[in-house]
Formats: structure tokens, sequence, C-alpha cells
């Protein structure tokens, strides 16, 4: 990270997937939606990543580098790899990208390499309340 980088830090919504279960990411690998079910999630992963940038200013720059960090609250084996649908969601609402119907702020042109490095999500074990957000670094 350079002196001009700037930090953020904003939650990704959860769902429940049953009633009264625990919050989970909305999105997994392993998942078996319907495709209608699988596009609401990511509506919701793309409407609240939107919402939460927005409300904390993070500012349009020329890179961004993501990180989606989640606590699970147990200390459970989990594979970081069945969060990337979730990471790209969430990426697709901090890009403009080539769909203009698509939900994205327009920090960066599109979230291609040359814009934005997703980084392997990150899993935090151990006992707690369980989490979900990403963690942003935008150059100017």
């Amino acid at each position: 990270m350079t002196a001009t980088t700037l930090r953020f830090e904003i939650d990704v919504p959860m769902m429940r997937r049953r009633v009264g279960g625990p919050l989970e990411p909305p999105l997994s690998e392993n998942d078996r939606w319907h495709y209608t079910q699988r596009a609401q999630r990511t509506q919701v992963i793309r409407l609240g990543v939107r919402d939460a940038a927005r409300k904390a200013g993070i500012p349009t720059g020329r890179h961004l580098t993501v990180t989606l960090h989640y606590q699970p609250g147990d200390n459970r084996r989990r594979d970081a790899d069945n969060l990337v649908p979730t990471l790209k969601a969430a990426c697709d609402a901090l890009a403009r990208g080539r769909n203009r119907r698509w939900i994205g702020l327009e920090l960066v042109p599109d979230d291609t390499p040359q814009h934005m490095d997703k980084r392997m999500p990150v899993i935090h074990p151990g006992p707690g309340e369980r989490r979900l957000w990403l963690e942003i670094e935008v150059t100017p």
C-alpha cells in the first residue's frame, strides 16, 4: 500500500437460508439455487455493497484492490474459494461493467485486472459474531 492509497472497510449483506437459521454468505460455489433465487441473492449483494460504499464515501480511482473477509463465528473447516461468487457480485457493484443495466457505482471503469485486483477471500475462524466484509484499497 502506498502513501496515497485509501483504505475502506464495508459490510456485505448476509442472508438466512431458512427461517430461524444462521446468517450466511448469500452465494457459494456449492449452492444449487434455481437461477431466479440465485439472481435475487446476487441482487441483494450488489445493492447492499453499492449502498454501503456510497455511505462510506469511497471515491473513484484508477485502481481498486478488493478482499472479501468472512468471520463465520465457529471453527468448522471451510474453503475460501467457495466465497468467490459473493466476491464477484460485490466487485460488480463497485465497477461500471459493460452492461448499463447492471448496478454499479463506477468507482473504476470495469472490474478487469487493469482496474481492479480481486484478492482471494480470507476466512477468520473462531468464536464470535458472524460477519462478512470487504476491504477496499483505492489508488487515486
